[in-house]
């Protein structure tokens, strides 16, 4: 490269440099402007760095005065029509932007937003993220209603619970005061067995605190899961025989799980009477576990008949029991005895503090004969 080529590389660099220093400055005093603006700078700080370079190097005699106004002209030319297109780009965009606050504006007063594609591709991943916030807030907002609506329910329900069996009590008690029971001992009998029930519904109110205030303390320890099946059968033994259903199933040899026993205990209870409360006489409960590659899996299987797809999403909610009936069963043993709907949001709880998982799904084909709840656990809880 030659001196010349040099020099005119050197005071075309200090020109546009100087240029750029005062568009960077321009830009920062009209950074809240549309970005119309912004563009337009952009092309202006362009064609300048091009003319203030062609003007000094025609003062310095390299160029002659011809071909300075020659590439002035076709500089201004380029400039205004790069302009002219700047603006245009710079108007589209603004309307992209707005029509995108437009649509934020809509998923802040309704909650829905629809994904259009338009404008640039940053402009398009925009919409499908605020798109998919859209379907999330909406399904925030019905798993809200639906634990608003369980709250409702568990309040009735647990009120109407409550009150049955304190006023079969109230009655009882008086009968015993004035001397006009006939059976007095079959009196205490039936309000000892009244007040285990209560007791066991305070219970499961205050283990469902627990599990929702996110206090549940796990103790975790190695748990023969044969022996934590055979522990739930026996029971629950009589209140199947009580119902003349039939208790079986099978437990793969030498599964080991480390987890919290009297949690893992509840489970199970949970599970098997829920599971005998919905099957028919002469039907059959069956408990099986089996080992998997990163744990171990437990399933409570009945003969309920099977559940609809509304139900299979709301059996786990708080408060839910499967039915508009609120009258308690007649107790057929003092561990069946109706609670308020909470045996199975206990269950959900108790598992997933022990990182596992747990869904129900209809067995039985074509039509579902009942339905098998699936407990996943890893093979060791984290303490």
């Amino acid at each position: 490269m030659t001196s010349d080529q040099v020099q005119i590389v050197a005071v075309a660099a200090v020109c546009a440099v100087g240029v750029g220093v005062v568009g960077l400055v321009a830009a920062w005093l009209l950074r809240h402007l549309s970005i119309r603006w912004q563009l337009g700078l952009v092309v202006v700080v362009a064609i300048g760095s091009v003319l203030a370079g062609v003007v000094a190097a025609a003062r310095m005699m390299f160029i002659s005065t011809h071909d300075w106004g020659v590439v002035a002209l076709v500089a201004g030319a380029a400039g205004a029509v790069s302009l002219v297109v700047a603006f245009a780009v710079g108007l589209a965009i603004s309307r992209w932007s707005e029509a995108l606050q437009r649509d934020a504006r809509l998923l802040d007063a309704h909650g829905t937003y629809v994904a259009a594609s338009r404008g640039p591709s940053e402009f398009q991943a925009l919409s499908e993220e605020l798109a998919r916030t859209s379907e999330r807030l909406e399904e925030s907002r019905l798993r809200e209603a639906r634990l608003e609506e369980s709250r409702r329910e568990l309040i009735s329900w647990v009120s109407h619970d409550l009150r049955t069996p304190l006023a079969g009590m109230r009655a009882m008690t008086e009968a015993l005061e004035d001397g006009i029971a006939v059976d007095p001992d079959r009196y205490h009998r039936q309000i000892r067995a009244e007040v285990d029930r209560m007791v066991r519904m305070v219970d499961d109110l205050f283990e469902l605190s627990r599990i929702h205030a996110g206090v549940l303390r796990l103790t975790p320890e190695p748990v023969m899961l044969r022996d934590l099946v055979s522990e739930a059968i026996a029971g629950a033994d009589p209140v199947a025989r009580a119902r003349n259903v039939r208790l079986g199933g099978s437990v793969e040899d030498g599964i080991v799980l480390t987890a919290d026993a009297a949690g893992m205990a509840r489970v199970m209870t949970n599970l098997v009477m829920n599971a005998i409360r919905h099957t028919p006489a002469d039907g059959v409960v069956e408990i099986r576990g089996r080992a998997l590659p990163d744990g171990v899996e437990l399933s409570v299987s009945d003969e309920c008949g099977g559940l609809s797809e509304e139900d299979m999403g709301r059996v786990f909610d708080l408060a839910w029991r499967g039915e508009t009936a609120r009258t308690p069963e007649p107790a057929l043993g003092s561990r069946e005895a109706r609670g308020a709907g909470l045996g199975l949001a206990i269950v959900k709880g108790i598992v997933e503090a022990h990182q596992g998982v747990v869904h129900v799904e209809n067995v039985g084909e074509p039509a579902p004969a009942g339905c098998r709840f699936l407990v996943r656990l890893p093979a060791s809880v984290p303490v």
